[in-house]
């Protein structure tokens, strides 16, 4: 008997975690279905379509381009560092070149967006949903995945890959750069070479991955149900001077579960 409750209380938590692990998976997976539903369905909001385009892939460009001009001078540097120790200098501007458009460039892209707009987009939704905007529009009979969340994943499924298509050029361009000032490389030479190795195949693969790291960072946003996890009374952590932290508030000043000291009321843990 004894072994028996030691084995349980052993596995007890890692069940209880592999349960809560599925129950999230199976959620998350409603809430795309759902979503994906509401693409197809009228009505459609392309004003604020258009204004999430503009906020979320024009106003990204610039760390965009900068994150992707420094990483392709890097990475031709580090290259023909490595390929001078066994006389193969020659394969920098491709190997820049695949590991912009392949790699790094939609891994690097969809960090930046991630970073810069969906805690952003996280604390909108958390403060609309706090001062009931959101019961405002289910009273006016608006769907919130419809107004909120559909243009949102649009528009960052939309934007990324142009906004990664445009960081390979710059990344490309950071490279040829350090290459003709720093490593004494042809610049002809350099972009025959870059043009040369580059196939469709490069192109679009990163291209479809930046659609994907769209998509992927606009539903981790929301949570199922197109509701953030915030409540009447919440108050929100910041998590820079910014905006609040993503997905979790400080306390609640109406549920009067905190402790009372001289200085007020602990509400803010």
């Amino acid at each position: 008997m004894t072994t028996y409750k030691a084995i349980s209380f052993i596995l007890r938590p890692v069940g209880r975690s592999t349960i809560d692990l599925f129950q999230v998976i199976g959620k998350i997976f409603l809430f795309v279905v759902e979503t994906l539903s509401h693409f197809l369905r009228p009505p459609f909001y392309w004003k604020e379509l258009i204004s999430s385009i503009f906020n979320i892939g024009y106003l990204s460009l610039p760390v965009v381009g900068l994150t992707a001009l420094f990483t392709g001078g890097a990475l031709a540097l580090q290259i023909y560092s490595g390929g001078a120790r066994f006389n193969a200098e020659s394969v920098v501007p491709s190997i820049v070149a695949i590991g912009m458009v392949r790699e790094l460039g939609p891994v690097l892209g969809g960090l930046m967006v991630a970073g810069r707009v969906a805690s952003s987009i996280a604390a909108e939704l958390g403060t609309m949903k706090v001062t009931e905007q959101i019961d405002a529009l289910k009273t006016l009979s608006t769907h919130p995945i419809k107004y909120l969340t559909i243009p949102r994943v649009l528009a960052t499924t939309i934007s990324l890959p142009i906004l990664v298509a445009i960081g390979d050029v710059i990344g490309i361009l950071g490279g040829y750069l350090v290459a003709i000032n720093r490593l004494d490389f042809n610049g002809s030479v350099y972009l025959t070479n870059t043009v040369n190795f580059l196939e469709t195949g490069d192109i679009t693969s990163g291209l479809i991955k930046a659609s994907v790291f769209g998509f992927i960072v606009k539903e981790d946003t929301f949570t199922p149900g197109g509701q953030l996890q915030f409540k009447k009374g919440d108050i929100l952590k910041a998590a820079s001077w910014q905006a609040p932290a993503k997905n979790r508030a400080r306390g609640n000043v109406l549920s009067g579960n905190y402790p009372i000291q001289w200085t007020g009321p602990l509400y803010l843990s």
